[in-house]
């Protein structure tokens, strides 16, 4: 009996408490347990103009390899409403502490922007990681793009659709590979009010579904999604998007994980919430043993 109120005291309930820290502030309270050793932090640095074209850079502790250490442009989720970069420093911290080059960037978001005007900052993010990679320890010639929700979105559309990357006198050729956790690739019409102004709902622009441009020649592509997303459809979009992808010829790795849902896939790549799903193994193995 004393055994098990010690459990209960030292695991069940920190465990419990964590849990509700997360649901209620999930950026606050993991970037507050993140480790500040596994990386240095470059904070607001411009890729663009305006305001929000600020990105943060997350060069890793360890001695970069022969070459320099992969890069990857992150971008976070929100309906295309919401979110900080600042909120993100414990997806920095996990990829970081791998051995990865981490740029973590803001974009602009509705209402202040509409499809496509997003994208277009998000190129311009990604193309400054694939225009200072080697500058700052990087390897140039392995930039991935990675993001999650509507980032995941954000990064399928750079990698797969060269008309955003195009402006920017870069191409979805030039990396390395591309990340998605629970994106949405196939979502048309749009149930989630938050995102139907976004798209101009109920007309719908041409050709904003990344689905459609599953192609042979597209960059290696790493889905992952929760069994459980009730918020974007794991089978119709991870799953689809993934089906597409290797019907075209592309390489595609394809995860799906049971004890998470839409929100807890991304925050499991931070240490306290690793043991929910293999997510940051994952997507660092991927990373390491593409283009390698």
């Amino acid at each position: 009996m004393r055994l098990f109120k010690l459990f209960l005291l030292f695991v069940v309930v920190p465990v419990g408490a964590l849990a509700l820290l997360v649901a209620f502030a999930p950026g606050a309270t993991l970037n507050a347990l993140a480790s500040t050793s596994s990386h240095t932090l470059t904070e607001g640095v411009a890729y663009g103009p305006l305001p929000r074209h600020k990105l943060d850079i997350y060069h890793p502790a360890a001695a970069a390899p022969a070459g320099g250490w992969p890069v990857v442009v992150f971008f976070y989720g929100g309906s295309w409403n919401r979110g900080e970069r600042a909120d993100y420093r414990f997806v920095g911290e996990a990829l970081a502490s791998r051995g990865m080059l981490t740029l973590v960037a803001d974009y602009r978001l509705y209402p202040q922007v509409r499809y496509p005007d997003f994208l277009t900052d998000c190129a311009q993010a990604l193309a400054y990681g694939l225009h200072e990679a080697a500058a700052l320890g990087g390897n140039p010639k392995r930039v991935f793009v990675m993001g999650h929700s509507a980032g995941g979105y954000n990064a399928a559309m750079l990698a797969l659709d060269e008309r955003w990357l195009k402006p920017t006198g870069h191409s979805p050729h030039e990396l390395a590979g591309w990340i998605g956790l629970a994106g949405p690739y196939d979502f048309l019409p749009i149930k989630n009010p938050d995102a139907k102004p976004v798209f101009f709902h109920p007309d719908y622009p041409s050709g904003s579904q990344a689905i459609d441009y599953a192609r042979r020649d597209a960059p290696a592509g790493f889905l992952a999604a929760a069994v459980n997303d009730e918020l974007v459809n794991p089978q119709r979009n991870t799953v689809g998007l993934a089906t597409r992808l290797r019907a075209a010829g592309a390489p595609v790795t394809l995860k799906l994980y049971e004890h998470v849902n839409h929100m807890t896939i991304a925050a499991a790549l931070a240490r306290p919430l690793r043991w929910l799903a293999p997510v940051l193994d994952d997507v660092s193995g991927f990373v390491i043993g593409t283009g390698g």
